[in-house]
């Protein structure tokens, strides 16, 4: 017995204790797809979402039904299904329409989630930064704002509030769906605002690191490929990492050193095959600074059968068209090289040969990619002479900066300086652009040896004729 608060005594309502080692969430993963029965994927997710996977069905059919996503057969073959399984939630393998998510509730009787609910919910689990949270929240309400449903209908205004019938209260007014769509619209111009204001102030950060010029190198690649370890192994930083689908939501850049050289090297979000259409467009700012860098490091997990490299490697290179990346140099980085045996690194090697094997891990293969990074930017790259005046010593300290390796030079008029300068940053320094002297000039004629092409005369008598 328990006493109520009035003083009464009334039996205690007995409540099941869960049973031990039960989820509190058990789904059920279904799919439907022409062919392939793999869902492994969404179990990842789910398992990421801290969801307990508890069975799977998959139809073999060309496209998804329009009303149930399943074929009537298969809604009925799956009712035991769930029943069997202890199944409390039904997660689909695609983006449902708001017609089949509603449909497929009411024929099973258990709600039902799609593949994008369940990264957005990652995705909102994983946001620590300011910009990231409104990224995730503007991405949630663009794709609510087809599914609401009118649930509170007894809060509809109608006839502007009034009880009675009679004149003055026909018309429904504006019921309580229509006021919450257009709260959610408000809300969503409100978000893009902050979102541009937040572009806004990226681009004065990047015009800060762009007054240096330094190169900016940026990982792209599928999620959980290991590009924060990467980061961490080849710049020295210290970007938390952890064995889970899009740990890392918001840029991170650290600077990079080779020969002498400085380098902006940026780890940037993780990419999944079927990419809500959502998070591409909230999360433009993110992604912006893939579509700025001057080299792209695609890295691919290597410990992934060859099967599934493929698949990933060609959604990473989906989306980085779609973002308009598409010509931006890139190189293929096979991370995870610590995990493969022999004849899976050979398997590699002829199938991927232009890729680079690492471990970032171990250090493996790091050594090699660093200096396929210089060569990349070393072929951009062009001499320059300059004359800088001994009262520019900050100049001369920018030089060293981003020229690395150069040959310097006192001499009565300043310093001489000889470096390979990208063709954007040596335009900086046209002011101080060193003309050669007569000697200097006589000294390279001599060097090239005698002039062995046609004459003037020969060269204005083949134009003559070519008329």
């Amino acid at each position: 017995m328990e006493r109520h608060r009035d003083g009464r005594a009334k039996p205690t309502r007995y409540v099941a204790p869960p049973k031990p080692g039960r989820a509190l969430q058990r789904a059920f993963c279904i799919g439907a797809s022409p062919v392939g029965d793999d869902m492994s994927e969404l179990k990842e997710l789910l398992r990421t979402a801290g969801v307990a996977v508890v069975g799977e069905l998959v139809q073999h059919r060309e496209k998804p039904h329009p009303n149930l996503y399943l074929g009537s057969g298969k809604v009925e073959e799956l009712k035991p299904l769930l029943k069997q399984a202890d199944a409390n939630l039904v997660a689909v393998d695609d983006e449902l329409t708001p017609r089949q998510e509603r449909n497929l509730e009411e024929a099973i009787g258990m709600p039902v989630i799609d593949r994008t609910v369940v990264i957005l919910d990652i995705f909102a689990g994983h946001a620590n930064s300011a910009d990231g949270k409104l990224q995730v929240e503007l991405a949630q309400l663009e794709y609510n704002m087809a599914r609401m449903r009118g649930l509170w209908t007894h809060l509809e205004r109608l006839g502007a509030g009034r009880g009675v019938g009679g004149i003055g209260t026909r018309g429904p007014g504006e019921s309580q769906i229509e006021t919450d769509r257009r709260l959610a619209r408000d809300r969503i111009s409100a978000l893009r605002r902050r979102l541009d204001h937040v572009k806004s102030t990226r681009a004065v950060m990047r015009a800060e690191r762009d007054r240096a010029h330094l190169p900016n190198v940026a990982l792209a690649g599928y999620t959980n490929a290991g590009k924060s370890t990467l980061l961490n192994a080849m710049t020295g930083a210290d970007v938390g990492v952890r064995d889970r689908l899009f740990h890392t939501l918001d840029p991170t850049t650290r600077t990079l050193r080779l020969h002498g050289r400085t380098y902006l090297m940026t780890d940037t979000v993780g990419f999944i095959r079927k990419l809500p259409h959502q998070l591409v467009n909230a999360f433009a700012a993110t992604l912006e600074e893939t579509k700025l860098a001057d080299l792209v490091l695609h890295v691919v997990d290597a410990h992934e059968t060859e099967e599934e490299l493929e698949a990933m490697t060609r959604a990473v290179e989906d989306v980085l068209e779609e973002i308009g990346v598409g010509e931006t140099p890139r190189l293929l980085v096979l991370n995870k090289a610590d995990l493969l045996d022999e004849e899976r690194r050979r398997e590699l090697s002829f199938r991927h040969p232009e890729g680079f094997l690492v471990s970032a891990v171990t250090g493996e293969g790091l050594e090699a990619l660093g200096e396929a990074i210089a060569d990349a930017f070393e072929r951009s790259l062009q001499d320059v002479e300059l004359l800088v005046p001994f009262s520019e010593g900050q100049m001369l300290s920018e030089l060293h900066d981003v020229a690395g390796d150069l040959e310097r030079e006192d001499t009565a008029e300043g310093v001489k300086v000889t470096a390979r300068l990208p063709a954007v940053v040596a335009e900086r320094y046209d002011r101080y652009a060193r003309t050669p002297s007569v000697v200097e000039l006589a000294a390279r004629i001599r060097a090239r040896g005698p002039y062995d092409g046609p004459s003037s005369a020969e060269i204005v008598r083949e134009d003559r004729d070519r008329q």
